[in-house]
């Protein structure tokens, strides 16, 4: 039988042979009963400031079934047996992204024997890598290849987090296929799992080359721009260049900057709504000063990783509560432009695998909703979008175009103070000094102060003119949602399944993936097994 035993700690310094030790102990055997032992999953635990642990998951073979087991220990089950083919459709259903909620939609459909058409407005990562370097170097923006648009979605350029709050079967999955393509087998059992982005972009392709071998067509360049619809039922794709690609299946995971969609929903009548997201800054500060807060007089041991933060407070502004939470916490990281459309500006953070920056950062964000949007006259289904464009055009005008970034030291504006130039930050093109108070309406800008406070008080030296906050994070999530019924399939539009973080059901790699393999097994449900 085999078991699984949760959080057997580990000092930094011992050695890794006294898990099993360690596992015979919690199961009440000796270590010689116990075969093939496997961690399978290793966290840090880093609540005892000078004191971080490892806590780790092993599992391990034993004869027989334990009783009376601790609540710790648990029967690993068995694999459920590989889902058979299904019937192959008339025509390739087409998915319209090639994101992680794409991909994986692929991979699913491919591995029960149905090959796909992905289409994609953006290019594969090599010439996209040029146009991010253009943007990055120069403040030249490609509204068709970019950040957002291209091999990989957004994820593929932006740091390559496989962390998730979702619990679903799926997850390691997903985490197992970026092990294989990145050849990065220790995210496996890492507890915080990140590829990084130097290498992402290839675990991507070679999916991608994969998926090609099997059957599946990729479209580049390939802008959609309309639905062809007949008997209620999808029936094409209408893309920019003349073309229309038929099918009576579409998997549209366009990711969450896919505002020209968002806007044919809408003017079409299609079922689609605002939908709550957050908006905020970007957080740097020195590396270093994140790890003397989170491992105090242990920072400098050599197995310990750059630290990170996960930070969240509720304050009530005018009388209710708003949540204020850190975003996308990149140790060792640089901060990136991630605008899709030219004169608004925005941000996200990204790293690579080694995490060597001197720099961190995250976004410091509040949570926004449709109540928020129709203050400032917006309303309807694109009244996010329409706000989050108005924050973005300030934003730009306020960094003085060219892509800089308004910033300013993250103590000064606590104060409510000018404060002196940011000294230095990771971010190109660079940044112009800022009265950030300019950004946001009031009670957003209440809402930030308040969470930065409670922040610093939970991290003593946050709070610092050493830290810089640079504007503006406002793509934590799509600000509409593009509705689906229980069978996943919009209910007004049979055979259109909308899919990932742009459609409004997730929100990062992992979790956008798992959607993708969600809908792949609807389309395989409505197709039925193979004759």
């Amino acid at each position: 039988m085999r078991y699984r035993i949760s959080n057997l700690p580990l000092w930094l310094d011992e050695d890794e042979s006294l898990l099993t030790r360690r596992a015979a102990e919690r199961l009440g055997l000796s270590a010689e009963h116990l075969r093939d032992a496997t961690v399978v999953r290793r966290s840090l635990d880093a609540r005892r400031k000078g004191h971080p642990r490892w806590l780790v998951n092993l599992e391990v073979e034993v004869e027989g079934r334990i009783r009376g087991a601790p609540a710790d220990v648990a029967p690993v089950p068995s694999p459920d047996p590989a889902p058979g083919p299904v019937r192959r459709p008339a025509a390739p259903p087409i998915i319209l992204g090639a994101g992680p909620a794409g991909l994986f939609c692929a991979w699913a459909l491919l591995e029960r024997g149905v090959p796909s058409v992905v289409v994609d407005r953006g290019k594969t990562v090599g010439p996209r890598r040029r146009d991010v370097a253009s943007l990055m170097r120069a403040g030249e923006l490609d509204p068709e290849s970019n950040m957002n648009y291209g091999e990989g979605g957004a994820g593929a350029y932006t740091d390559g987090k496989l962390g998730t709050r979702i619990h679903h079967p799926a997850v390691r999955k997903v985490v197992e296929l970026f092990a294989r393509f990145g050849n990065v087998g220790r995210i496996v059992v890492e507890g915080k799992p990140h590829v990084g982005s130097d290498v992402l972009p290839a675990a991507i392709s070679a999916m991608r080359e994969e998926l090609e071998r099997g059957g599946c067509t990729f479209l580049w360049g390939a802008r959609a721009i309309d639905l062809e619809l007949r008997g209620g039922r999808f029936a094409g794709l209408r893309l920019a260049d003349g073309r229309t690609l038929d099918s009576d299946r579409l998997v549209l995971a366009p990711g969450n900057s896919a505002r020209e969609l968002f806007e044919l929903f809408a003017a079409r009548g299609w079922p689609i709504e605002a939908k709550p997201f957050a908006v905020g800054f970007r957080a740097e500060h020195p590396q270093p000063l994140i790890d003397r807060i989170q491992y105090g007089t242990a920072r400098r041991h050599p197995q310990l990783p750059p630290a990170d933060y996960k930070l969240a407070d509720n304050p009530k502004v005018a009388g209710a509560a708003r949540g204020v939470f850190s975003f996308c916490m990149c140790p060792g990281g640089v901060v990136v432009p991630t605008p899709t459309e030219p004169e608004m500006q925005c941000t996200n953070g990204m790293s690579n695998s080694r995490r060597s920056s001197p720099l961190a950062n995250a976004g410091i964000v509040v949570a926004v909703s449709p109540a928020d949007f129709a203050a400032e006259g917006f309303e309807g289904p694109l009244a996010g979008l329409a706000w989050q464009r108005k924050w973005e055009r300030a934003a730009y005008a306020l960094g003085g175009g060219g892509y800089q970034a308004p910033a300013q030291r993250l103590a000064a504006y606590l104060a409510r103070r000018p404060g002196e130039a940011p000294s230095r930050t990771s971010y190109r093109p660079g940044v112009t000094q800022a009265d950030l108070s300019r950004l946001y309406p009031p009670q957003v800008q209440d809402a930030l102060r308040a969470g930065l406070r409670a922040f610093e008080r939970r991290m003593h030296g946050f709070v610092t003119d050493e830290a810089v906050l640079i504007g503006i994070e406002s793509r934590t999530s799509a600000p509409c949602r593009l509705v689906r019924g229980t069978d996943l399939q919009c209910p007004a539009i049979r055979g259109l399944y909308p899919a990932g973080e742009g459609a409004g059901y997730a929100g990062g790699i992992v979790s956008s993936a798992v959607d993708g393999l969600k809908v792949a097994e609807a389309i395989c449900a409505e197709l039925g097994p193979a004759a």
